[in-house]
């Protein structure tokens, strides 16, 4: 069976095993999907229906899944990994939209997937100058003119549409028109009947040979049936009144069910847990009652996750939640996500996050790799040491074994020599009987659970050999992250230094009032070798003192200096919504020429094209691909090259990991691990934090390879509250532990 789905730009076409037996269950938070295959092709228009158009259009599309099996158990929760571009997202939009053929229509499916959003700002809090936050329009006067709770209340429940049937049957049950409640149920009926025409035509176009048969006899059937119930208009004379009566009283019984659906006590609990949720996210009071069109970026993705969280669902997709979320809107999502396993059919959840400390709330892991599925249970770091140690395992039964092989290939060669030499036919019969075991019972000699290895057990089926070859696993290519080492400072100093800095936005001219103090007596130096880590909720200032610390804002009062002969490399955390917007402005835009265009001769193509590929953007993916059409992650690194091109000194970097898959984020934490210029790093990534700034990574003699190397660092992580910055001992530890408190009395609530 096949699946299309079309956009101006790109074609999912999406195929899967089908079987003519009703294997369906009433489970439907289950998927067991055999043979499916996923693939994207640039073409707008949908393929011919002969199989030569199929394969046209697979050959020239991108390959995401090769009969893969798809496997969802009920209630389990899935991270699903994969490096970026490996299709991870694409996946979740066939699930979402149910365009791989086998997911159940009545399954209810939830989404939250990434979204370009140009105006976020993840440091403004709802309680921050309005003025900081830029109004996004939401289309639809109806829906701008909603507040955030009714918003989240109304697309996670659809209560407008069963409040307008609820009046239209209401309107034609009290008319004083005898089949006012016969026109009234009948108009219901021919737009319901009307919205199912869809998803039946849908069927009919999807599925093919024997099923499209019986699919298109039904949606004939359908169609007959929609047009019969289009009798709206029906001349009163030519109602019975036995229609009238039984028509009557169908709609009195339909009105009640719908009344059931907004009776005042459902709605209460349904508002009050939509206040629950958005409060953990960081909502306050007054702003769930502000429009909905008020909201930036950061804040309708928070709304966007709240309706995921609020829906009624089977499964639950969450595409990078925590982008746009503090530590404490983390925190509190990963235990409100592992408190949904006490409910009564808890939905299965499908998990994308490069945060390796949310997504150990998963049990499984879904690994989505050299487009294929596998599957592990477990969390990340556990299935990276069985991988590691199986690979171990086979390398040396391989080597083994191939020093044997090459043994008994030379007792064969002599035994031959000596039989044909001497008409010694049990040499000859001893040479045949060696080369036969090597040709068929040459290979893996336990079963996969490392037992002894039984040929009808372990290898059921038709086969060349009776034992599977030892297939060592070939080694990824790594990630590619390079840090240049920075220039000589020819004289010592501190690179940056914040001395008894305050910070307050200017006095409102209409109500004359002072602003309030976001930055107060702020002291911090920055050395060469430092690590230093920044830790707040959003709304503590931290972006403020990044501004100060680049020179973007002045202090109010205070002084902040630099070291004369300091390069500075400052990562925005909006520096790829900037780069989205340079790509849509210039569409030929791509990341070599516009690094070519900023290092203004200073380095020629050869060295550009190797900044670049140092950081995983080689060839032509920097020269060809135009900037616009590059993913997140390949945006981050770009704009990590036109930092490291000029060799700083020092590096701030807020909310590097945004966008990044896991490995890279790995990749990159090694690299400004020891890297001898000094690192200032915002970010609520636990793992990252700790790995970059503390040094805490699992299997490391930190401390002696710094000690080698000679390299004096102050490794230090502080917290910003209410304009307060103090340095915690603890470090990120101590911070999780002081919000883990606050999380704990919000689920409480």
């Amino acid at each position: 069976m096949t699946s299309i789905a079309s956009e101006s730009v790109a074609t999912i076409l999406c195929t899967s095993k089908q079987t003519r037996f009703n294997i369906q269950t009433a489970d439907y938070r289950e998927l067991d999907i055999d043979g499916l295959n996923i693939t994207v092709t640039s073409s707008a228009g949908k393929p011919s229906g002969g199989a030569k158009g199929k394969s046209k259009a697979r050959s020239e599309g991108t390959e995401i899944l090769v009969d893969a099996k798809l496997r969802l158990k009920a209630g389990q929760r899935y991270a699903l990994v994969g490096r970026n571009g490996s299709g991870k997202s694409t996946l979740l939009r066939a699930i979402a939209e149910k365009l791989i053929p086998g997911i159940p229509e009545a399954t209810r499916i939830s989404l939250l997937q990434q979204t370009s959003i140009s105006d976020t700002d993840s440091d403004v809090r709802p309680e921050d100058d309005d003025s900081i936050t830029t109004p996004t329009p939401v289309d639809g006067s109806a829906q701008s003119s909603r507040t955030v709770l009714e918003h989240v209340i109304e697309q996670a429940t659809a209560r407008s549409d069963v409040e307008q049937e609820i009046r239209a049957l209401s309107d034609g049950i009290n008319s004083t028109d005898s089949v006012g409640p016969v026109r009234a149920i009948r108009a219901l009926r021919h737009e319901r009947n009307q919205k199912h025409l869809f998803q039946v035509d849908k069927n009919a176009r999807l599925r093919s040979r024997d099923r499209g048969l019986a699919a298109r006899k039904a949606l004939k059937a359908f169609e007959k049936k929609v047009a019969e119930s289009h009798r709206v208009n029906q001349p009163q004379d030519e109602i019975s009144a036995e229609t009238i009566k039984s028509e009557t009283q169908e709609a009195l019984d339909m009105l009640a069910d719908l009344q059931l659906q907004v009776e005042p006590s459902k709605v209460a609990e349904t508002e009050s847990k939509a206040k629950r949720i958005l409060t953990g996210l960081g909502f306050s009071e007054a702003y769930m009652s502000k429009p909905v069109n008020s909201l930036s970026g950061g804040w309708r993705m928070r709304t966007a996750l709240c309706i995921s969280l609020l829906q009624e669902t089977d499964i639950l997709i969450l595409d990078e939640p925590t982008n746009f979320l503090d530590l404490l809107g983390i925190i509190w999502l990963q235990r409100y996500l592992g408190s949904l396993q006490d409910t009564d059919e808890a939905p299965t959840l499908i998990l994308v996050s490069h945060d390796r400390d949310f997504i150990t709330i998963c049990s499984d892991l879904l690994i989505l790799k050299e487009k294929g599925l596998t599957y592990f249970h477990g969390d990340l770091p556990t299935h990276e040491a069985s991988q590691s140690e199986r690979k171990l395992w086979l390398t040396k039964m391989k080597d083994a074994q191939d020093k044997q092989k090459a043994h008994i290939q030379q007792s064969i060669s002599n035994n031959m020599k000596a039989g044909k030499a001497n008409d010694d036919q049990n040499k000859l019969r001893q040479a045949k009987s060696r080369q036969k075991k090597l040709d068929e019972r040459w290979g893996l000699t336990v079963s996969a659970k490392g037992g002894r290895f039984k040929l009808n057990r372990d290898l059921v089926g038709h086969h060349f050999t009776a034992r599977e070859e030892i297939d060592v696993p070939p080694d990824e290519r790594p990630v590619s992250f390079v840090l240049p080492e920075p220039l000589d400072l020819r004289f010592p100093g501190p690179l940056i230094s914040v001395e008894n800095a305050t910070f307050r936005y200017p006095t409102k001219v209409k109500t004359k009032l002072a602003a309030p103090t976001v930055l107060q007596d702020i002291n911090l130096s920055v050395h060469m070798g430092d690590r230093i880590g920044i830790l707040g909720l959003n709304g503590a200032g931290k972006s403020t003192l990044v501004k100060l610390l680049v020179d973007e804002t002045k202090p109010t009062s205070g002084a902040v200096t630099t070291h004369p002969r300091l390069k500075l490399g400052y990562y925005s955390q909006h520096a790829v919504d900037v780069l989205q917007e340079q790509g849509r402005a210039d569409p030929s835009l791509t990341a070599l020429s516009m690094l070519i265009e900023e290092v203004a001769g200073e380095l020629d193509e050869g060295q550009v094209r190797g900044v670049l590929g140092s950081l995983g953007l080689p060839g032509r993916v920097a020269s060809d691909i135009p900037l616009g059409k590059l993913s997140g992650g390949q945006l981050v690194r770009c704009e990590l090259a036109r930092l490291l091109w000029r060799r700083p000194h020092c590096l701030i970097l807020d909310e590097v990991t945004t966008h990044l898959d896991y490995e890279t984020v790995t990749a990159m934490r090694e690299a400004l691990r020891d890297w001898e210029g000094a690192v200032v790093l915002v970010s609520h990534d636990r793992w990252f934090m700790r790995g970059a700034v503390e040094r805490l990574i699992e299997d490391s003699d930190s401390e002696e390879d710094e000690d080698e190397k000679g390299i004096p660092r102050r490794r230090l992580v502080y917290k910003l509250r209410q304009g307060n910055m103090t340095r915690l001992e603890n470090g990120v530890t101590e911070f999780e532990e002081s919000v883990a408190k606050r999380v704990t009395k919000l689920l409480s609530l």
